[in-house]
């Protein structure tokens, strides 16, 4: 018993060290956008929102948006009849790069 005790804290905690690198990511990601939106290079994201989602069908539910800075775009997620639906767009101009389904 003691062994699976021990095997399963082990699991949690490599489990936990995978995933902070991803949240040092995003907080970074978060921190650059409002670094460029600041300087004037980005759009804010309730400009691209605005833009954005009375284009999209009725019924779609907005999730929220992630910012990409190596890429300087926002995906914007939706879910459509239980599939989630990823549009990214450029983060300078508000076009739309790409619809993922």
């Amino acid at each position: 018993m003691n062994t699976r005790v021990a095997l399963l804290a082990a699991m949690a905690f490599a489990a936990s060290l995978s995933a902070n690198p991803a949240q040092a990511q995003d907080r970074g990601d978060q921190a650059n956008a409002r670094a460029e939106m600041a300087a004037g290079r980005i759009m804010p994201i309730r400009d691209i929102e605005r833009r954005i989602i009375p284009q999209m069908r009725s019924g779609d539910e907005y999730i929220g948006f992630e910012y990409d800075s190596t890429a300087q775009a926002y995906r914007l997620k939706f879910i459509r009849n239980g599939r989630m639906i990823w549009v990214d767009v450029d983060a300078q101009s508000a076009r739309v790069l790409r619809v993922s389904r």
